[in-house]
């Protein structure tokens, strides 16, 4: 076999995928001229085709005298082949061919991924020079407006679906983070207990309520459970990153629930209110409703007392309404204090003076005396009487003498 058959024999055991040896023979110009080894072809190694870092430089990864196994991805034919055989060859592409293969069956695995750009519906990460894909419902536990902000990191994903042959590599790092929290959250319960008084950090805050990160687990601190005072808004009350005690209500730990109370750990209005508002005192309050049967008038913030519809004035009220209006400042009388009830009864008569009644008379203004209707006699009230055990030798009417009246039998 001469050398020219030998030639055309090596060009026909190049064919594109095959994985091939070659030799650096020089780096110029941001290419790699590469000796396909016991072909006598060349082929030729882009920086493209190394790294997709397009600001590297080439000199980092190869230098003259490298044999490196590479994939031979085209063939270069016309001018630019100057007339030889030439091929162009790969490093990326035949290290993402392993790390296809090695993704085969690894379907449930925690991967470390890094994150290459913010794409529309996700995040595009590299794995070992395989492209993965994260879709945005898949990045963490709660809706991620800003994905720009994962750019350039290396998180941790848990594989999805491997398919090489559709180039489909999909992640979720929320899955990573749920199973993170889940055990935290196991270490967390099996450390509190119900009535314990406890620190954390307010993580979100809703309409309904706020959410306090107590170190893996979320509380729940209902809107009646912010504070003893009434509260249109809890973020009146607390704001995200704000550092709280709590008090645990409930613990549910195969529900995974935690409810909290700030109030319970903070002074209620009605502590000490006896010494606040001792009965017979005078206290200034403010009209805060009114009903059928009264007005509550607010005493402290969270304390309201009852003055009831008789004890509002020396006249006759019908219709507290009537008398007084939501918002007016009144001073009231405490005239009893039940502190574990949560109730006080006030008065505001009781601060008048009570008006004179009118002179009882007995004649009218003509001097002549009223004429009275005569009373009717009152009926004798019948006697009562104890009759013996045994009547034998007596009449009735001799038991019973002058009183005996027929008519009243």
């Amino acid at each position: 076999m001469n050398e020219f058959e030998t030639l055309l024999n090596s060009v026909e055991d190049v064919k594109v995928r095959d994985v091939v040896k070659g030799e650096i023979l020089s780096v110029e110009n941001g290419q790699a001229q590469v000796a396909i080894v016991g072909t006598g072809v060349e082929g030729v190694l882009t920086l493209r085709e190394i790294t997709n870092d397009r600001d590297a430089d080439i000199n980092t990864f190869v230098k003259a005298g490298d044999v490196l196994d590479l994939l031979v991805i085209k063939q270069i034919v016309g001018k630019e082949a100057e007339g030889a055989n030439v091929y162009l060859l790969s490093l990326k592409r035949l290290e993402a061919r392993k790390a296809w293969t090695a993704l085969e069956g690894k379907e449930g695995e925690i991967v470390t991924v890094k994150v290459t750009k913010d794409v529309k519906g996700g995040l595009s990460v590299d794995y070992n020079g395989v492209r993965g894909f994260i879709p945005a419902s898949m990045i963490d536990t709660y809706f991620v407006k800003d994905t720009k902000k994962f750019v350039g990191e290396e998180i941790e994903a848990k594989i999805i679906e491997v398919n090489a042959s559709d180039n489909r590599f999909i992640l979720s790092r929320r899955a990573v983070v749920e199973a993170e929290a889940l055990e935290a959250r196991k270490e967390a319960f099996a450390q509190l207990q119900e009535g314990d008084i406890v620190e954390g950090t307010v993580s979100r805050v809703t309409n309904f309520g706020a959410f306090i990160d107590l170190g893996g687990i979320d509380g729940l601190v209902h809107v009646s459970e912010l504070s003893h005072n009434h509260i249109k808004r809890p973020s009146d009350v607390v704001k995200p990153g704000d550092q709280v005690q709590v008090k645990i209500l409930k613990l549910d730990e195969e529900a995974g629930r935690l409810s909290l109370s700030l109030k319970a750990t903070q002074a209620g209005p009605w502590e000490q209110v006896e010494e606040k508002a001792p009965v017979g005192s005078t206290v200034e309050g403010t009209v805060k409703r009114l009903t059928d049967f009264g007005a509550f008038v607010e005493l402290y913030p969270g304390v309201e007392g009852l003055v009831h519809v008789s004890q509002i004035s020396w006249e006759r009220v019908e219709n507290p309404k009537d008398v007084l209006k939501v918002g007016q400042v009144v001073n009231v009388k405490v005239l009893d204090v039940k502190p574990e009830e949560e109730r006080i009864s006030l008065s505001i008569k009781a601060l008048e003076e009570a008006p004179e009644r009118p002179a009882r008379r007995n004649n009218d203004n003509d001097g002549e005396k009223r004429d009275r209707k005569p009373r009717a006699p009152r009926k004798a009230a019948k006697p009562s009487y104890e009759l013996p055990e045994t009547q034998e030798g007596f009449s009735l009417a001799d038991f019973l003498g002058e009183d005996f009246d027929i008519n009243d039998l």
